[in-house]
């Protein structure tokens, strides 16, 4: 965790905003002892207050230079540069100890750059970027990291009443984070992953609490696509002990095109990792859309079931559901640890339940055939007589689970 006797970082075009930067700078050493400054300006400096870190010694580090991205007058390339040293610079202040948070503002240009650098920093050094840009399709900016963006409301041209009020809030907010974090508790419990959605949050929640009265910590994570590589991110850097993925619904939007795609690294790093990886194929009936306007034209004849207004979930079919398996089959026969497969024979989700609108069973049984004649034949697949969310499939996930954590202590 950040230490809160450390410098606050503040990144930034201090060449074109100097006197927002000053104003920054002036409330954050109001509520903290110390300010690191890196300047992110190609076209100069300012003399407002002291820079730390100029932007050639930036550029350095990614065996960039200044004077040449000076010359070529390309700004695009010059952000494109930046984007890719800061990082790196970042990353060698977090790893030292030497910052103990970060926050920069700018438009559009200024984010990318800011965030880019950022999205470097371990989770929960406490992060933010006041933005114009702060709202709609802010994904591009925040990946998986837990930055904060607030919204500059104007743009950030020119100190203003607003900006002010803006920039004080910021400066609070930093500080605020900054002295509210802690040291990070002993891991005296094995950590678990697990998948969820809405649609097995029944299931979900039992094996959460059973794991949790055996002594688990267990994190769970809404499979929303940010959800699921959020999730991978974790097993890769080495935080988690096994994964109990019942919900791998993301998998149906990476092969049809949903909003919640994970990517096709999803189901990747337990394996990699050789973490004991239980997978289930929970809520891969349902294709995630926003609103009823946002389905694609192509799938408008096809079986579509409005979860809310903001949501439109279409029925996957059985050449989707064959896909899916494919990509499981490859993903789970390279893992290097234990693994092992669970399927429900009643419906993999509420929807896909006896009777319900989405309820499929023979289109399930295509995935189910395929999974198994593409798995390696040392993978276990066990099938439950029961809907996901029964308390009969928890029970039994619990204790496939537990037989593969048990293999690694062994």
């Amino acid at each position: 965790m950040p230490r809160p006797d450390r410098p606050i970082c503040l990144i930034g075009a201090f060449d074109t905003k100097g006197a927002e930067y000053a104003y920054l700078r002036k409330r954050l050493l109001e509520n903290h002892p110390s300010v690191l400054t890196l300047n992110t300006g190609i076209l100069g400096t300012t003399d407002q207050f002291h820079v730390d870190l100029e932007a050639d010694a930036i550029l350095a580090e990614a065996g960039s230079s200044l004077e040449a991205l000076r010359q070529s007058k390309d700004r695009g390339e010059a952000m494109r540069a930046m984007a890719e040293a800061l990082p790196l610079v970042l990353t060698r202040l977090a790893q030292e100890d030497a910052i103990s948070g970060a926050i920069g503002m700018g438009g559009t240009g200024g984010t990318s750059v800011i965030t880019a650098g950022l999205r470097a920093l371990p989770f929960g050094l406490p992060k933010i970027c006041i933005s114009t840009a702060a709202s709609g399709q802010v994904e591009p900016y925040l990946g998986i990291k837990d930055i904060v963006l607030i919204p500059s409301i104007v743009d950030v041209a020119g100190l203003n009443s607003i900006l002010r009020g803006v920039l004080d809030q910021a400066a609070g907010a930093l500080c605020g984070m900054v002295k509210a974090a802690t040291e990070a508790p002993p891991r005296n419990r094995p950590v678990i992953a697990a998948s969820m959605f809405g649609n097995t949050t029944e299931c979900v929640n039992a094996c959460r609490e059973a794991l949790e009265a055996k002594g688990y910590e267990v994190l769970v994570f809404h499979a929303t696509g940010i959800g699921g590589r959020t999730m991978e991110a974790l097993v890769d850097s080495g935080r988690i002990d096994g994964v109990l993925d019942l919900t791998t619904t993301e998998w149906a939007d990476q092969v049809a095109g949903g909003v919640f795609d994970a990517g096709p690294e999803r189901l990747s790093a337990p394996g990699r990792r050789g973490v004991p990886h239980l997978v289930s194929n929970g809520c891969i009936d349902m294709v995630n859309f926003g609103g009823a306007n946002t389905v694609p034209e192509r799938y408008r004849g096809r079986l579509l079931k409005e979860w809310n207004p903001a949501v439109t979930l279409m029925r996957t079919n059985a050449e989707e559901n064959r896909a899916m398996a494919t990509a499981f089959a490859a993903k789970l026969n390279a893992a290097k640890g234990p693994v092992g497969v669970i399927l429900p024979k009643r419906g993999v989700s509420i929807l896909d339940g006896e009777g319900q609108p989405f309820c499929d069973w023979e289109t399930d049984q295509v995935f189910v055939d395929t999974l198994r004649n593409g798995l390696d034949p040392r993978i276990p697949v066990w099938e439950v007589d029961a809907n996901i969310n029964d308390p009969a499939f928890a029970k039994a996930a619990i204790e496939r689970f537990l037989e593969l954590l048990n293999q690694t202590k062994s």
